[in-house]
């Protein structure tokens, strides 16, 4: 008995390597879904940062270190907005925007500009009874 074969096509890993910056932009342009993203984006880096197109891990985990970046820099800074302070998260709010949505619209250029070829997976060996 051998193992199956799969192919993981271009197309798909050029969508999978493009998911974290569409969720980036999405996120800081609607601050609710925001929240929302901080969670799923675990699942997407956790999903895609050892894709079998070692291409997808890499623009994921850029992405990722942007993302997590700001959000770690936010909550010791944010700790010392005076009072409720909404005026210093509605600039905190545009400094991100200024820096995710740029970066994240330069990284998709670079994916879609990158080439994207199948990756055949082996899945299994031979089993030998």
């Amino acid at each position: 008995m051998s193992g199956e074969t799969k192919i993981v096509t271009g197309a798909s890993a050029k969508a999978a390597a493009r998911l974290f910056n569409y969720g980036n932009i999405i996120g800081v342009l609607l601050p609710p879904l925001g929240l929302l993203w901080m969670g799923l984006s675990m699942l997407v880096y956790a999903m895609n940062r050892h894709h079998p197109n070692e291409k997808v891990g890499h623009y994921t985990q850029q992405a990722a270190y942007r993302l997590y970046a700001l959000v770690g820099l936010l909550i010791p800074v944010a700790t010392f907005f005076p009072g409720k302070g909404l005026t210093y998260y509605l600039a905190t709010w545009a400094l991100f925007a200024a820096i995710l949505i740029p970066w994240s619209i330069i990284d998709l250029r670079r994916i879609n500009r990158d080439e994207w070829h199948d990756v055949v997976i082996e899945s299994g060996e031979p089993v030998h009874e």
